[in-house]
């Protein structure tokens, strides 16, 4: 985004169209290269607005009528994607495709990401201080702003279709540990209930957490929750206290 070098700007969009970000068919390093030499793409934005080319596109090398029109038929799908694809397109670094998934189900919208300060960023779990800034960085670049305006401007999603819904918050500020085997819940389940509350889980115990939730077979995770002087809590006690 916002990138001078060409070799940076074409590897930028190459991994923008690639599948695992807005995953756009058809659209591969040759025709990427083709369309920056043509002067036809200065950004990943500009990808929106290659339908006013078409012309020039059925005309180009390696393309014709049919591969134009699947083409920019990818381009419009891609609009609809949830912004967990367009945060990873982006490329900001240390966000990877299980950051940008968490940042999308914890805010509404690349807008809101927009204005998120560092400590807001760090509430997430599994997110540290590098990762956040790094965030933080990008979408304070004058070159993000005017991408995410020329993709707005073009119709492409900026709104979050996964965020959660937390119920309310009493678990705001706690952090759990899960162990063990529990009887009735997965760990999966157990830490959607958790998130759902406002809180957050951990994979290690340190003097932050705050509860232990354990099961059957808790390993040493169990000592040092002992060690540290962590309340320990078994499921019982933790549907009392998401009843």
């Amino acid at each position: 985004i916002g990138i001078e070098c060409p070799a940076q700007l074409f590897r930028s969009i190459v991994h923008f169209a690639s599948r695992d970000a807005m995953n756009i068919d058809g659209l591969g390093p040759a025709i990427i290269e083709a369309l920056l030499n043509k002067g036809f793409i200065k950004g990943v934005a500009d990808l929106y607005y290659l339908h006013e080319k078409k012309d020039e596109l059925v005309n180009m090398e390696r393309m014709g009528k049919k591969s134009t029109e699947n083409l920019l038929i990818s381009i419009e799908r891609s609009k609809s994607n949830n912004i967990d694809r367009l945060i990873t397109g982006f490329g900001i670094r240390h966000i990877g495709l299980r950051a940008a998934q968490l940042l999308s189900e914890n805010f509404e919208s690349i807008d809101e990401l927009a204005k998120a300060s560092v400590e807001d960023i760090m509430k997430i779990n599994e997110f540290g201080e590098k990762m956040a800034k790094s965030v933080v960085t990008f979408f304070r670049q004058e070159q993000t702003h005017d991408t995410v305006e020329k993709l707005r401007r073009a119709g492409v999603n900026l709104q979050s279709t996964g965020k959660k819904k937390i119920k309310d918050n009493r678990f705001e500020g706690l952090t759990f540990v899960l162990t063990g085997t529990l009887p009735t819940y997965t760990r999966a389940e157990a830490t959607e209930i958790i998130e759902s509350f406002g809180g957050k889980t951990s994979g290690s115990v340190s003097k932050k957490t705050s509860f232990v939730l354990a099961g059957e077979e808790a390993g040493s995770k169990l000592d040092k929750a002992r060690q540290l002087g962590i309340r320990i809590i078994d499921e019982e006690e933790f549907k009392k206290m998401i009843s």
